[in-house]
């Protein structure tokens, strides 16, 4: 799948434009994000897609030189299996 790229989101669309999958993380305060959503289209679930959103968003906010507050019940999930991730990750 491809991602696309704005300010603090990561989507995917289908061929009419309508997002399938995203992942969004808006500045809460300064150098901090907050993982706040992640959505994944019904008819793609299962494929792994949640998982890909998370790692592009922890690699954007690693590149960013930013920390991120964990909203998501997702992302939580995510970063608990990924201990080694944990470095972009703040309370």
């Amino acid at each position: 799948m491809e991602y696309k790229r704005d300010t603090n989101w990561i989507y995917a669309t289908d061929t009419s434009g309508n997002v399938i999958a995203e992942i969004t993380f808006p500045n809460i305060g300064e150098g901090v994000v907050a993982i706040n959503h992640t959505f994944v289209d019904e008819s793609l679930r299962g494929q792994g897609i949640a998982a890909e959103l998370v790692r592009e968003a922890y690699d954007a906010i690693k590149a960013a030189g930013k920390k991120a507050v964990l909203i998501c019940p997702y992302a939580v999930k995510w970063f608990k299996e990924h201990p080694e991730r944990n470095d972009v990750v703040t309370e």
